[in-house]
């Protein structure tokens, strides 16, 4: 599986939805995921190291598993069908739950653990855009990387994620 990296956020204009951009940690290939109104809202606040006055629900699920002596390992995007990623919430005791990506990436982002995709996945739903020189790794993202992502939006829609198989007619 490959390790990723969170880029941004960006509401997308014209359908007034977020899109959550993640990037390969060692490689190229970035995945874009249609994200809910609170879920950015989660992911944007812990981005910016704002702690709500009250937790919000991701904060509520890590103290649940603080309580129950839960610590997640890994999220884990896993597939993608018909445009709608499916990830799973991995535990240290073995534990596995499925959940929405978004969510997911909520909770691992407050507890530090690594956000990866199969290979299957980045293959399926993968966008290769060029290396810039110095990206990679946990740095910020660079104004290019945000530039890119936003040509990336202006230009794509979540019927592009169905696949050659579902050519949008839904």
């Amino acid at each position: 599986m490959g390790e990723m990296r969170i880029v941004g956020i960006r509401v997308d204009a014209p359908q007034n939805q977020p899109v959550l951009l993640l990037r390969e940690a060692e490689g190229p290939r970035y995945l874009a995921i249609w994200i809910g109104q609170s879920e950015a809202a989660s992911i944007a606040l812990q981005q910016r190291g704002i702690e709500p006055p009250r937790p919000l629900t991701h904060d509520l699920i890590v103290n649940l598993c603080a309580a129950f002596d839960q610590e997640l390992s890994q999220v884990r995007i896993v597939d993608m069908q018909e445009g709608t990623f499916f990830a799973e919430m991995v535990f240290d005791s073995g534990v596995v739950v499925s959940a929405r990506p978004s969510d997911a990436i909520a909770v691992a982002m407050r507890v530090g653990a690594a956000i990866v995709a199969s290979e299957e996945v980045l293959a399926d739903a993968g966008l290769d855009m060029p290396e810039e020189d110095g990206a990679g790794g946990d740095e910020a993202p660079t104004e290019e990387e945000l530039e890119a992502f936003r040509e990336f939006l202006d230009h794509v829609s979540p019927e592009d994620f169905l696949g050659p198989e579902n050519p949008g007619t839904s």
